[in-house]
């Protein structure tokens, strides 16, 4: 991996296992899928990595990802968060105002604890045939996933590194995006990776380099270029265009219309270069200590992409 040809953007030299499994929350009553991807490498304990998904996304919304990552050695998990498998925190047609202002609360109030219990699960598993080192712990979320993983580093002393995508929890969030908040008290240095979409209607670059300025630890943001909120998974094209074809409720019916049509915005292949190469190479700087990750990171990343053909800025405050 320290190779002078380091190159976080080439597949893993590792085939890739993937399994469902189901873990069971006795003290909450909730039975979560999970998904896991894992190197094909019997013996070897690996980082594990914990994905989180966005507000109305799933556990398999970033494939793209995980997979990359699993052939470089590492060990991702995701689950479908307590919104999706809780009957008590579901969407009830005939809700006031006040049982939606209830229910939100609760969904927010579940997703870190959604995280520790998964890691715990995974920790726990005695005789698995997947072994994970609990010393190198990485988070990576998307939108309300990216404020999980930056709010669950709040509370959670096993993190050791994180990677948010388009992160809500501003200060000022836009009508129709999640009332969340973040204190930043980590007590502690948890290096954090910023990825954000130029064009983000839902959540916009303001509000990232907001959150960007209060993180109390080592981190970088990069920015890629016209693109937006949904070039953080897996098919890019397709779930813009559809969003930009609904009718959303309430303080949320603005945002289609805001949009720009995906064919003036970059590819969804562009996007995942972006987001694969940079989230491995955090990764390898921070919970591998690799040299050449670190070296990768702290030289012309733009130049880098570029190669790519693909347009990014390197946030530099």
């Amino acid at each position: 991996m320290d190779a002078p040809e380091y190159d976080p953007f080439a597949p893993g030299r590792f085939s890739v296992g993937v399994r469902t499994i189901e873990a069971s929350d006795l003290v909450r009553g909730r039975v979560f899928p999970c998904e896991i991807w894992y190197p094909a490498q019997p013996g070897k304990a690996h980082p594990l990595i914990v994905f989180s998904h966005s507000s109305g996304g799933h556990r398999r919304s970033a494939t793209f990802l995980a997979t990359h990552l699993a052939s470089h050695g590492y060990v991702v998990a995701a689950m479908d968060h307590s919104e999706i498998v809780a009957a008590e925190l579901r969407r009830d047609e005939g809700e006031t105002d006040g049982d939606r202002a209830a229910r939100i609360a609760a969904v927010i109030a579940s997703r870190v604890p959604d995280i520790r219990f998964l890691i715990d699960q995974l920790l726990g598993a005695p005789g698995g045939d997947i072994a994970l080192d609990a010393a190198r712990i990485g988070l990576v979320g998307h939108s309300f996933g990216g404020w999980t993983v930056l709010a669950t580093a709040e509370v959670e002393p096993r993190v050791r590194s994180v990677v948010a995508m388009g992160p809500g929890g501003s200060t000022n969030p836009r009508p129709g995006i999640l009332p969340l908040t973040l204190t930043f008290d980590w007590g502690r240095d948890v290096p954090t990776l910023y990825l954000a979409a130029e064009e983000d209607v839902m959540i916009p670059l303001a509000s990232v380099y907001e959150l960007f300025h209060r993180t109390p630890a080592s981190k970088r943001l990069f920015i890629l270029r016209r693109a937006d909120h949904q070039h953080f998974i897996d098919d890019v094209e397709g779930e813009h265009e559809a969003l930009r074809a609904m009718s959303l409720p309430g303080e949320a019916a603005w945002i289609p219309a805001a949009m720009r049509p995906i064919a003036e915005l970059s590819s969804g292949e562009q996007a995942h270069v972006f987001v694969r190469g940079l989230t491995l190479a955090h990764l390898d700087a921070t919970l591998r200590q690799s040299d050449a990750a670190q070296r990768f990171l702290a030289g012309d990343v733009e130049a880098e992409l570029a190669k790519h053909g693909i347009e990014a800025i390197a946030h530099r405050p």
